[in-house]
This record gives structure tokens, sequence and C-alpha cells, in this order.
């Protein structure tokens, strides 16, 4: 048996640039972008169309539809996605169940459940949510639907509510999505409604979505992506896929794409990318940003800035804040830019303000 080929970081940097649409702009809407594949997130609130805004020249077009997704975290999708997306996503176990809602807000009782608390959670978003309804107008109501042990004391409000890891794990399996545009959190049916999960069923292919975009990876990687353990995500587990040594570490990715990642080509260019941008979304984070005072930079406990991508190398960090009809960007880079970067990040920034709907941007290096 052969040895696995072996690949550096910058290889990798490159391949995962490439897949995820970052090095040419797709000319349209965003519907046919790999990172659909996943979703994309959108946290904090309209950071998933910046997003698209890094990969195609009309992010607004198209007909995509927010929902708690992977991790209970509201992404972006295709709406043709959903019934397939809401199987893949099902736990695999009653051990996979516990391991993504859990919470030490719960007793004991609530992780026995497992399997059963996302069903009887699911269940009660379909009997609740028939039309827009706010957030905690859902809550209230599904709290008093599932058993007493999925619920906690809130005291600041003097209520039992439901966990709220649970409440948007189960949301895609409930069949709710959320209003995009809504100034506060608005749940509604997904039309048409896909049925409830009965089993967990498409989560091999979502686990090789997962490596063709953000590998090569490993199994630890992937469970953490899903919120989950190593040992529930086994039996899952892809059995034909190639392996290569990542900088001394075994990792994985789809055998299709083994060739792309040692032909990876050097990447020019910049991009400005949201704080949950796609690419982001890695998990093996020492090799996005392999410098400890720099990735506290880029992963803080509260208020992420974006990131400059340079050359397919994360060179660096930015935010932004609207005034009147303009936006202000402030890039702080890691390296020295050239002139054509410079003159680079004011069209990226110019497409950042389009899809925030103002006129114009000024950037400070």
């Amino acid at each position: 048996m052969s040895s696995a080929p072996s690949v550096g970081r910058a290889q990798i940097m490159a391949y995962r640039t490439m897949m995820n649409g970052l090095v040419e702009r797709h000319e349209g809407g965003p519907a046919r972008l790999g990172v659909l594949d996943l979703g994309v997130p959108n946290v904090p609130a309209g950071s998933a169309r910046q997003a698209l805004a890094a990969r195609c020249t009309d992010p607004l077009a198209g007909d995509l539809t927010l929902a708690w997704s992977t991790r209970g975290a509201p992404h972006l999708h295709r709406p043709a996605d959903l019934p397939g997306l809401a199987e893949a996503l099902w736990p695999l176990s009653d051990a996979d169940a516990a391991a993504r809602f859990a919470t030490g807000q719960l007793p004991k009782a609530a992780f026995e459940l497992g399997l059963e608390a996302f069903s009887m959670t699911a269940a009660a978003f379909r009997k609740v949510v028939r039309a827009p309804m706010a957030k905690g107008d859902v809550s209230r109501a599904v709290s008093d639907l599932v058993p007493r042990e999925l619920t906690y004391d809130c005291k600041p409000c003097g209520a039992r509510h439901i966990s709220g890891g649970l409440f948007q794990a189960a949301g895609l399996g409930g069949g709710v999505r959320l209003e995009e545009d809504a100034p506060k959190t608005v749940l509604a049916p997904i039309a048409p409604r896909p049925p409830q999960p009965a089993k967990a069923s498409g989560t091999t292919d979502f686990i090789r979505v997962y490596l063709r975009l953000l590998g090569p990876a490993t199994p630890g990687d992937v469970a953490k992506y899903l919120g989950t353990t190593v040992g529930a995500l086994k039996p899952s587990w892809p059995g034909d896929l190639a392996a290569v040594s990542a900088d001394g570490r075994t990792a994985w990715l789809p055998p299709e794409d083994l060739d792309t990642l040692l032909g990876a080509p050097k990447v020019r260019g910049v991009r400005l990318l949201p704080p949950s941008d796609p690419f982001l979304q890695a998990r093996d984070r020492t090799v996005l940003v392999p410098d400890k005072t720099q990735a506290k930079e880029v992963w803080r406990i509260l208020g992420n800035p974006g990131v400059l991508l340079a050359d397919a190398d994360i060179a660096g960090t930015w935010r932004a804040k609207a005034v009147r009809k303009r936006l202000d960007v402030t890039v702080t880079p890691w390296i020295p830019l050239p002139a054509a970067a410079r003159k680079a990040l004011q069209h990226e920034a110019d497409a950042l303000a389009a899809v925030r709907g103002l006129e114009s941007a000024e950037v400070t290096v």
C-alpha cells in the first residue's frame, strides 16, 4: 500500500480558496455556488449575503431560504435542498442527539430521551408554527408541548423554556424557516413543508461535501462542525476517502478531489470575508490561522471581525460601519499590501456596500 501524499498548509489554503468559489466571482446569482451545498451561515444577521457577495456578482438574486440547520445556526440554503438536509442533519443515535443539544441547563433525564427529544420538539414545531410567528411566541408554545425535562426555569422572565440548543437544532426537522429580512427572529413554515425525518439519511454524503469544501480534514473536525462526537459520527463516516499527510497529521477528502488538492495553483487576489464566512467554518483553525495572537483577533468571545483573504491566506481583519449612505471599511492587515491589493480592496468594499443597500464605500488601511 502506498503512503499518503504530503501536502502543506499553503496547498490546503489554495485548494479551499478554489473550492469555496473565492478565485473568480461567478457572474449572476448565487444558486450554483458550491458553498450552498453546506449552507452559508448568517451570523451576525446579514453576513450570509456579504459572503455571497465575495463569490458572485448578484448576491441578492434568486430564491434562498434562511433556516436553522447545522448546529442549529441560521444558514441560507437552496429551498430544494431543505428536505434532504433535514434528514442528513437528523441525529444518528440517542448518543448523537444528546451531544447535539448538550447544555448544563437540562437534567440528566433530558439527555436520556435522545432521539425522542428531537422527535417531540420537531412535532411541536409542526403543531405551533402554521404562519409567521415571533420566536418568543413559538418558544413558549413549544415549551408547553414537550416534556418538562426538556425545559428549564428561566429566572429573568419567570417561566420555563425549552433548551435553546434543542429548540434550534430541531427547527429544520420541524419544518420551520426564518424570515431573512425581519428585524427580529420570525419563524414560518417551510412551503411545501417536508415530512419530519423518521431517521437520519444522507449523513455520509453531507460529510463528503464538508471534506470537499473544507478538507482535507479529520473525523474530529467534521464532528465539531456538526456539534457531535467522533464516536457518534463513526457509523456514517465514508469508507472510500483519500488520505493525505497534512503537515504531519492524517486527513481525508473525497478521492475525486485529490488531484485538485495536489495540483492547486497559486491564487492571487483579495476578498473581504464576513465573520462567519463558509471559508472560516473549517474546524482546524490552526491551519486557517497558525499564529495564536492573530487567531485571537479573528475568533473573539464576542464580536468577531471579518477577515482579509489575500492570495489564499488570511492576512488581516476588517470592520465596517454605515455612515449615512456610505460604508466605512477599516482593514487591519498583518502583512504589507502591494498597491494592486490596496486598489482591489476598494472593489471588495464596494461589493459589501451594495449588498447592504449603501451607495458607496470608503476604505482605510
